[in-house]
């Protein structure tokens, strides 16, 4: 199967899973007691009359399946409706928030793979030593701290007491001004320490393996040197591995989010999203959830592909 035809076939594969997230999270949202209108009600003295025009109005009064339908509509041509607190368009709020998650990400996911990849190398390089010991005890303290708990740590530490970072974001910047991507560091490195524990790890188990294989002690016999075999034969194809999960961890960060833009006060989707469910703002709600849910799946295709050209078996 050629790269084209196993792109467009996995890409087809995404939609039946994008309906079902976006199917299981509209019920989950809509079965759930009271909605956005028993908040409104609850804070302003509302007649009957008035309770069911804005029902009405908000198509909450239609059964569920018919308000998915309505709503799954408008969102396969981008119209994810208004907000029902702000009454500002969702595609306008989710558009300003993205710029701030995308950024926070991509530098977590950076500073996990620059520290993960290298120390699982050096750990496997060095099997039984004091790096690998040491390496080994920092990837178990890394995976089991919460990331909220580390984040309110290095703020107190690095924030607080050393006064190195703001700890209120810079307000109406670009996500390119300097400003702003220092002050994105400790939320980054917050959200990048668990994930390059777990790659550390990947990446030590992945390299030990492949070093017990017959085509390194026949490069080791062809008098190749030992720089040249890890580099240019072990670490190649124990990446295959750590790409998978490093897809992977890109949920996990996309999840983590959510708790990090809070503690950090960044403006970003994570928070948006748990805005509008303390406020049962439905269309924000199902929205954010989308984008997240394209992101996770995009990202496993990203790694499905790469993968694919790591190892070309895979298309077949």
């Amino acid at each position: 199967m050629s790269l084209r035809r196993y792109v467009v076939k996995r890409l087809l594969l995404t939609i039946p899973i994008l309906l079902g997230v976006t199917a299981i999270t509209f019920a989950m949202v809509h079965l759930q007691p009271g909605d956005v209108i028993d908040v409104l009600v609850g804070f302003n003295d509302v007649s009957a009359e008035t309770e069911r025009q804005l029902r009405e109005q908000y198509n909450l009064d239609e059964p569920i399946y018919v308000q998915y339908v309505l709503w799954l509509r408008d969102a396969m041509v981008l119209d994810f409706g208004q907000s029902f607190i702000s009454e500002r368009s969702v595609g306008e709020a989710i558009s300003t928030r993205l710029p701030y998650t995308v950024l926070l990400g991509v530098l977590a996911l950076v500073i996990s793979i620059a520290i993960g990849v290298p120390a699982g190398i050096i750990a496997a390089v060095r099997k039984g030593e004091q790096a690998d010991e040491v390496s080994r005890v920092a990837a178990l303290i890394g995976v089991a701290t919460p990331n909220f708990w580390l984040g309110l740590m290095l703020l107190l530490v690095f924030s607080v007491q050393l006064g190195w970072f703001r700890t209120i974001p810079p307000s109406d910047v670009a996500v390119y001004d300097p400003s702003l991507l220092k002050f994105m560091v400790l939320p980054a490195i917050t959200l990048g320490t668990a994930s390059a524990a777990l790659l550390m790890r990947i990446m030590r188990s992945s390299m030990l393996e492949e070093l017990n294989k017959e085509y390194v002690k026949m490069a080791r016999a062809k008098g190749l040197p030992e720089r040249t075999v890890i580099t240019k034969h072990v670490v190649r194809n124990s990446l295959i591995s750590v790409v998978t999960v490093a897809a992977l961890q890109i949920a996990f960060i996309v999840d983590g989010a959510v708790v990090i833009e809070q503690v950090f006060s960044v403006r970003g989707i994570g928070r948006l999203l748990l805005g509008a469910i303390l406020q049962r703002d439905f269309p924000i709600i199902q929205a954010s959830v989308l984008m997240i849910g394209v992101t996770i799946v995009f990202a496993n295709l990203l790694a499905d592909i790469i993968y694919s050209y790591l190892d070309p078996r895979i298309r077949y």
